[in-house]
């Protein structure tokens, strides 16, 4: 029971491992609050992604999609920072503050896009190449299932209700009724998507990608400090070029697993050595903080290396390892 339920617990885990602790949002004191507070949401919240996506047979594509729409729950009704000018004590909107949104232009796309990769997709990308002979069939049961959502929803809960408790702010009806609409309309969208047609030409090899998307994300990740509206133009332009880019490549003959874990590794690799330099939110940073960040680090290239590892071992089935282009991104 242990071993067939072992990838489920391994992302649920490691989502909020990668989601604030690599990053260094969390600090060390805080470390208690990982597993009853962090883990539901986080873990919760990739796991059911995970989990919806690939019994409805769909791909990486529609868990991206859905990762964005983690982010509007996640920061648009649980702690609500979307909408919160000084969440934390900080002003996180800046020059780029909309009033008639009551929300900041680089805040919104930097927090949904980290969310969307590094909080869901980096890691459901990682664990699936941890364990490449179950990475397109389900992890758990219904009733797994069912936990699972339940477990999302009492997390996210605990969340909402922790971050009135500390912030005394909750957004306005028309922002929360907004939020949710968008939610939806992007659950149905990520259903929807379609494989596109293959493109003439090889892809590249998976260090490449990787390499291009570990450029990419930490030039995305450090737009947030242009001035005023270039950090959204910046950011916005990144995102274009590529999405564009990965979106070209994975409709290529050739692309498989190895370049997802590429993309993944890319993104996990910016995190470690991001966080770094990031300080806590709600506290100075201590040695404990950068002993985490080694840890962390380390520990992040150690299931990557794993990863390659046994994906360059595994051998599909027959007719099994060509993906659809859908299931290819």
């Amino acid at each position: 029971m242990l071993k067939r339920c072992l990838p489920a617990i391994a992302l649920f885990l490691l989502a909020p491992a990668v989601g604030e602790l690599l990053l260094g949002n969390l600090a060390f004191s805080q470390l208690p609050l990982f597993l009853p507070v962090l883990a539901p949401m986080y873990g919760g919240g990739a796991l059911l992604i995970r989990e919806v996506t690939r019994r409805a047979g769909r791909g990486p594509v529609t868990m991206l999609i859905l990762g964005v729409a983690y982010g509007l729950v996640e920061e648009g009704l649980a702690d609500q920072m979307l909408f919160n000018h000084f969440y934390a004590g900080h002003d996180e909107m800046g020059a780029t503050y909309i009033p008639a949104l009551g929300m900041g232009g680089w805040l919104t796309i930097g927090v949904l896009t980290m969310h969307a990769v590094w909080s869901t997709n980096a890691g459901i990308a990682l664990v699936e190449a941890l364990f490449p002979e179950r990475a397109e069939t389900p992890w758990l049961g219904r009733t797994g299932l069912g936990v699972t959502a339940a477990i999302f929803t009492l997390g996210t809960a605990v969340v909402m209700w922790g971050s009135y408790n500390d912030e005394h702010f909750f957004a306005r009806p028309g922002q929360l009724i907004a939020t949710v609409v968008a939610i939806v309309a992007l659950v149905a969208v990520a259903f929807r998507v379609r494989p596109r047609a293959l493109l003439d030409g090889a892809a590249p090899r998976p260090w490449v990608v990787g390499v291009v998307a570990f450029a990419a994300a930490s030039l995305f990740l450090n737009t947030a400090d242009l001035p005023g509206w270039w950090s959204v133009a910046a950011a916005t332009a990144l995102l274009v070029v590529t999405v564009t880019v990965t979106s070209r490549w994975c409709r290529r003959r050739g692309w498989g697993r190895g370049h997802r874990l590429g993309l993944a590794a890319g993104a996990i690799l910016t995190y470690a050595w991001v966080g770094f330099g990031m300080t806590p939110e709600t506290a100075a940073k201590t040695t404990g903080d950068y002993v985490v960040n080694v840890v962390l680090a380390l520990g992040s290239v150690a299931l990557i290396a794993l990863a390659a590892r046994r994906l360059h071992g595994f051998r599909p089935p027959l007719a099994a390892d060509e993906e659809k282009a859908e299931v290819r991104f």
